[in-house]
C-alpha cells in the first residue's frame, strides 16, 4: 500500500464534526448494535476525563473513513462509537429542552441548544441553503434517526425495528445519566450540560485513517492488528454483495435472503473466525490469494446476482466442514476422524484446510479419511521433524485442492500421488528424527527420542500406501 493511499492523524471529536464535514454510515453496513454494557463503559470513560481528578483525555480507538472529496466521509469502521457520541449530544439537547420547559433560564438555554445543534448535529449548506445533518445512518436506521432522534420526537413503539428501539433506548439512557450528573454537580444545570458537551468534544480523540477507495480500506483492515478493524473487513464484502443485488426488481426480497443467510453463517462460525473461513473457502474452490488481496479478488469475480447466490451456496456447503476442522470437540464427525483432527491441532498446522474442504466436498468418505491421514503424516514428517519451509507444501496443497474442486482429481490415490513431492522418504525422516532437537520451552515439549517407538507406531498407521 503506497504512502499516498491513506492519511492518518489524531483528531478530537470537535475537529471531526466541525468545518462543514459530514459522515454517513454506508447503506448496507450493520445496524446500531451497542447495548448497556458498551454505554456504561463509554460513560465511565467520559466521567474519567470530566471529573476534577480525571485524566486529561481519552483515546477512542481507530476510525476508518473513506472519501473522495474530504468533505463527506463514509464511516467504514467506528460507526457504533460515532453514533453513540451523537446520541449523547442529542441527550444533552433533550435535557436543555427540559430546562426550557421548566422555565429554568430559558433564554440562555435556548441559545446553548441552538449552538450545540449547529455545531454537532446539523449545519446550513452554503450552496443549497438547506440544513444538512452531520451524520447519516444506514438504510435500516436513518429514517428513525433523522425523523425522531434528531428532532427529539417521541418514538412510536409499534412496528419499530429492534435496532431503532436500541437507538431510542441509548438516547434515553444517556439523557437520564446526564440529568443525574447535572443534579449532582450542582449550580446552573444548563452551564453544566454545555460544559459536559465541550469536554466530550475536546477530550475524546480518535486515530483517524482516511482512504480514497474500498481496496485501500481493505488493505488498512488487513494491516492493522486490531480485532474490530479486522472483523470489519468482512463487512466490505457483504456491502459489495448487497450492492450487486440492489436495484434489481426483486432486490428487497433477495437482500433480505442474503442478510439472513449471511448472518446465519456469521453466527455459526463466530465473527472472529469468519475472515479466516472466507480465505480457506476461496482457496479451496478457486485459486490461491493472499488475505490482503481477498476482497479485490472476490469483488472482481462476484458481479452478478447469480454469482452472489452461487457464492452463498458454496460457503454454506463448506461451513460445516470448516467448523469440524477448527472446532473438533463440537463436531458430529466420527470418533476416528475427530482424533485425526486433534492430531492436526496438536501439530499446529492449518495449511491443509483448503485441500481438506475440497476433499470432503468431492471425494468419498473413505477417500477423505485417507487424504486426511496423509496430511497429518506430511505435516509431521515435513514440518515438525524435517523443519522444511512451508511455502512448497502450501503450493502443493492449494494446487491439489483446486484440482479436486474442478473434478480433475476424483480419488485419494490421485491426491496422494500429487502430494508425494512434499513427503520425505523413510530414510530422510529417520535421519531428521534422530538429529531433531526440541527446545525445553516449547509447548510441544516431549521427550521425542524416548517416544520413538510410539511415533513409529503412529507413522505406520499414517504412512502413505
Amino acid at each position: 500500500m503506497s504512502a499516498t493511499s491513506f492519511k492518518t492523524e489524531n483528531n478530537t471529536f470537535r475537529k471531526l464534526i466541525s468545518h462543514g464535514l459530514s459522515y454517513r454510515v454506508p447503506h448496507f453496513h450493520p445496524d446500531y448494535s451497542w447495548t448497556e454494557n458498551e454505554w456504561e463503559d463509554l460513560w465511565a470513560d467520559i466521567m474519567g476525563v470530566v471529573q476534577a481528578d480525571g485524566g486529561a483525555d481519552h483515546y477512542m480507538g481507530y476510525l476508518v473513513l473513506q472519501s473522495t472529496d474530504n468533505k463527506i466521509f463514509d464511516v467504514i469502521e467506528g460507526q457504533q462509537r460515532l453514533t453513540t457520541l451523537m446520541l449523547i449530544i442529542l441527550a444533552a439537547l433533550k435535557n436543555l429542552t427540559r430546562l426550557i420547559a421548566e422555565n429554568n433560564n430559558p433564554e440562555n438555554n435556548k441559545q446553548r441548544m441552538d449552538q450545540i445543534r449547529q455545531t454537532y448535529i446539523a449545519c446550513l449548506d452554503p450552496v443549497t441553503l438547506k440544513t444538512r445533518t452531520k451524520l447519516t445512518l444506514n438504510r435500516n436506521n436513518d429514517v428513525y434517526f433523522q425523523n425522531y432522534l434528531i428532532t427529539l420526537n417521541h418514538l412510536s413503539q409499534t412496528g419499530s425495528k429492534e435496532s431503532e428501539l436500541r437507538l431510542n433506548k441509548a438516547f434515553e439512557w444517556f439523557a437520564i445519566k446526564m440529568s443525574a450528573y447535572t443534579k449532582i454537580a450542582g449550580g446552573d444545570e444548563g452551564v453544566t450540560l454545555a460544559s459536559l458537551v465541550e469536554s466530550i468534544s475536546d477530550r475524546l480523540f480518535f486515530t483517524v485513517i482516511s482512504v480514497a477507495d474500498e481496496l485501500n480500506t481493505y488493505k488498512v483492515f488487513e494491516t492493522l492488528n486490531v480485532r474490530g478493524i479486522r472483523l470489519s473487513s468482512t463487512d466490505l464484502l457483504k456491502n459489495h454483495l448487497f450492492s450487486v443485488l440492489y436495484g434489481d426488481k426483486n432486490h428487497l426480497h433477495e437482500m433480505k435472503v442474503l442478510e439472513d443467510r449471511w448472518e446465519a453463517m456469521v453466527t455459526s462460525l463466530g465473527s472472529e473466525n469468519f475472515p479466516d473461513f472466507l480465505l480457506v473457502y476461496w482457496i479451496s474452490r478457486h485459486a490461491f490469494v493472499m488475505q490482503s488481496e481477498l476482497f479485490r479478488t472476490m469483488r472482481s469475480n462476484v458481479t452478478s446476482r447469480e454469482e452472489v447466490f452461487e457464492l452463498l451456496q458454496g460457503m454454506e456447503e463448506d461451513m460445516n466442514t470448516y467448523l469440524a476442522l477448527t472446532q473438533v470437540e463440537s463436531s458430529q464427525w466420527p470418533v476416528d476422524l475427530k482424533e485425526y483432527i486433534r492430531d492436526l491441532h496438536w501439530l499446529r498446522v492449518r495449511q491443509p484446510f483448503p485441500l481438506l474442504l475440497a476433499a470432503h466436498r468431492m471425494l468419498s468418505a473413505s477417500d477423505f479419511e485417507r487424504v486426511l491421514r496423509n496430511c497429518i503424516a506430511i505435516s509431521f514428517r515435513y514440518i515438525v521433524i524435517g523443519s522444511q519451509p512451508t511455502n512448497q507444501q502450501e503450493s502443493i496443497y492449494y494446487s491439489v485442492a483446486q484440482k479436486i474442486s474442478s473434478g480433475d482429481m476424483s480419488n485419494a490415490a490421485a491426491v496422494v500421488e500429487a502430494m508425494q513431492f512434499v513427503y520425505p522418504s523413510d530414510d530422510e525422516f529417520r535421519s531428521a528424527f534422530s538429529d531433531k532437537k526440541i527446545s525445553a520451552t516449547t509447548s510441544r515439549c516431549v521427550s521425542w527420542k524416548n517416544r520413538y517407538q510410539e511415533m513409529v507406531t503412529i507413522l505406520k498407521v499414517l504412512a502413505l500406501t
